[in-house]
């Protein structure tokens, strides 16, 4: 991984076979960003991403692996229990042109990986929910 700070944003290039969400863990805990909303593009060899129900409050995971352009990689950075955290969705169309995605587990860099992380200034904590069965935002 490379990249360079200007002010509140984040430029990194993620390299051929790092993992995506360790990777941005490493920036962000270099950094010390604890919340921002992040945009990336590139290109995946295997990744895992889910679909979530809330009638039955479990997620459905689909793995992957090919060749796969990130058409879109969004989501946020924030904390829980003072730890980095990241909710990030990823699509990611194969040779076809069909596109899966979903909420990301894990995706690992075939080529590169283009990514922008808008920092805000502050803090938002999660906490999990019992009626939702999610992590989320939890404003003080």
């Amino acid at each position: 991984m490379q990249y360079k700070r200007f002010s509140d944003k984040i430029v990194a290039r993620f390299d051929k076979g790092e993992e995506i969400i360790s990777s941005l863990l490493s920036l962000c805990g270099s950094e010390r960003v604890t919340l921002a909303y992040i945009s990336a593009i590139g290109a995946v060899g295997k990744f895992t991403a889910g679909v979530f129900s809330p009638e039955q409050k479990t997620y459905r995971s689909n793995s992957f692996e090919g060749d796969y352009e990130i058409v879109s990689l969004t989501g946020t950075v924030t904390t829980k229990d003072g730890q980095f955290y990241a909710h990030l969705h990823m699509s990611a169309g194969d040779a076809s042109g069909k596109v899966f995605g979903g909420h990301l587990n894990s995706a690992e860099i075939s080529a590169t990986c283009e990514v922008v992380l808008f920092v805000i200034d502050g803090k938002v904590e999660r906490a999990f929910s019992e009626e939702v069965a999610l992590n989320l935002f939890k404003f003080d």
